[in-house]
Parts: C-alpha cells; sequence; structure tokens
C-alpha cells in the first residue's frame, strides 16, 4: 500500500484525536501542529509505527511570529521515510516567555546539534538537552539574532557610503 498525506492523517487523528490539528499540504507537502508537550509522543509514533516508519530527521528549525501572542515561536521538524521516500512537516508552538520544548535527541541523535542552533538563534530551551548551548554565536551574546525584535536598516540613513555595500555609484 502506498502510503499518502491522507494515511498519515488518519493514522495521526486516530492515535491523536483533536490535539493533532492544522493539517495542510503546501507544495504537496504534509504539516500539522500539535501542543508542545506532546511532541516527543507524536515523534515518537511517526518514528515507531510499522507503516508510517519516519525515522530520519531531516532538520529542525523556528519561526518567530512576533505578532502571535503566546505562540510567538514555532519549532518545525521535518521528517522523511526513506522506505516510502515520504516527507511531511510537524510544529509545535510555544510563548516566547517560556519557550520550553522537550528535546527529540533520545529519539534521533541527530537532534543534537539542531536544536543547539535553534537555540542559539531563537531561544527555544530544549528541556533534557545534554548540552544546550550556543554553537555558532559568541557565549557572550545576549540576545537571539533571528527572533524579529530589532528595526530593519533606516534607508534614510546619511552617514553610511552606499558605494561600498553595492548599492549605487559608478560601475566598474
Amino acid at each position: 500500500m502506498t502510503l499518502t498525506n491522507e494515511r498519515i492523517q488518519q493514522k495521526l487523528t486516530e492515535k491523536f484525536g483533536e490535539s493533532v490539528s492544522g493539517f495542510n499540504e503546501p507544495f504537496g507537502l504534509l504539516s500539522f501542529e500539535a501542543p508542545k508537550e506532546m511532541n516527543l509522543k507524536v515523534l515518537q509514533f511517526l518514528f515507531d509505527d510499522a507503516e508510517l516508519k519516519f525515522q530520519f530527521l531531516t532538520d529542525i528549525c523556528a519561526v518567530h511570529y512576533p505578532d502571535d501572542k503566546g505562540r510567538e515561536l514555532a519549532v518545525v521538524y521535518h521528517l522523511h521515510n526513506l522506505v516510502n521516500n515520504v516527507r511531511l512537516r510537524f510544529k509545535v508552538f510555544t510563548d516566547i516567555q517560556k519557550p520550553d520544548v522537550f528535546t527529540a535527541t533520545q529519539l534521533f541523535s541527530s537532534a543534537n546539534w539542531m536544536e543547539r542552533e535553534t537555540y542559539d538563534f531563537y531561544g527555544v530551551n530544549f528541556v533534557g538537552h545534554p548540552n544546550l548551548k550556543r554553537i555558532l554565536n559568541v557565549d557572550e551574546m545576549d540576545y537571539f539574532p533571528l527572533r524579529k525584535e530589532f528595526p530593519l536598516e533606516d534607508q534614510t540613513r546619511i552617514d553610511k557610503d552606499d558605494e561600498m555595500f553595492g548599492r549605487g555609484g559608478s560601475v566598474i
């Protein structure tokens, strides 16, 4: 039997009921969400189920939604079933004031560095991570650079030379 997005959604709904929601298929990629407290249960089910077999973690990343109060940070898991060559996207949302999400390092060893990078750039605290510390930025950095908390460059500034940034001036 071919593993389809409809079948995956059916199995998830049978197992977790209304806890899994927001199913959609942008560009054919099944995407859905669950409460952050259930991230490990959902990941474990996707991994262990004999039909689903999502045993390859392609990526973990985050997205900052500053206008979505109480759900400002989304942790996004991209999983791959290598047997049937099927991929999916699973999201959990968390409050930026308490960005705690359970670590997936016990299930996927590759989650270690991906979670460290997500912590480093977005400040997601992966509870239970064996070594959650900055991986690319300096330890002294007291902010998370990929959050949308900083103003964009002021285009009216006159104290910079646009030629130095390849904007304007003569062409050589």
